[in-house]
């Protein structure tokens, strides 16, 4: 298993995922194949939304490695959102629609209530298996943005771990606590369990 197929189109995403993941695997996302499944994210959760992805490529792309995951920002103080639709939380896939919605329902809302976390859940479909992993990353949502690496919620979460936001981090910082990289850690230690 050295390609993998990821469901998504988010080249921040690829990117984040195959410096995780090193010379050893080739991800391939759907921007770079011929025939890309409609794919309708009706899941009420996070895995849900997951494997409707992966199933989707899977199906279209048979005999292949298949990865998707669903990443959402968790914020206490909104009861949970954005949570599943944090892509298109104030619209489809626009990040700073996103953050200045975000901001705006938070106006007011002290420092030390702000607390927010990251999810992942990644599903990997793959030999007549799906495997499911999960990592998190806890942090606190600002009331400005700061830093102008990464992307979508990256600015206005500050990592109580690295002390900075994930803007602000180096992709080599924010990989070392990162959802994402914790799910992918998870993933990797299932497969070679």
């Amino acid at each position: 298993m050295n390609k993998i197929i990821l469901a998504s189109k988010n080249a921040g995403k690829t990117e984040e995922i195959q410096s995780l993941l090193g010379d050893q695997f080739q991800i391939v996302d759907l921007n770079h194949l011929n025939k890309v499944p409609e794919i309708n994210e009706t899941g009420r959760s996070f895995k849900e939304n997951a494997q409707i992805k992966a199933r989707a490529v899977a199906q279209a792309y048979p005999n292949n490695f298949v990865m998707a995951e669903d990443t959402g920002l968790v914020i206490d103080a909104l009861d949970g959102r954005p949570g599943i639709y944090s892509a298109r939380y104030a619209g489809d896939h626009d990040d700073k629609a996103n953050i200045q919605k975000v901001l705006t329902e938070l106006e007011g809302v002290p420092a030390e209530k702000r607390t927010a976390h990251f999810t992942t859940v990644i599903v990997l479909i793959g030999l007549a298996k799906e495997i499911v992993a999960q990592g998190h990353s806890q942090g606190l949502i600002l009331d400005h943005e700061e830093g102008k690496d990464g992307f979508g919620y990256d600015p206005i979460f500050f990592s109580t771990e690295l002390h900075k936001t994930f803007g602000q981090a180096t992709t080599a910082e924010k990989n070392t606590v990162s959802h994402r990289a914790r799910a992918l850690k998870d993933l990797i230690s299932q497969i070679t369990a």
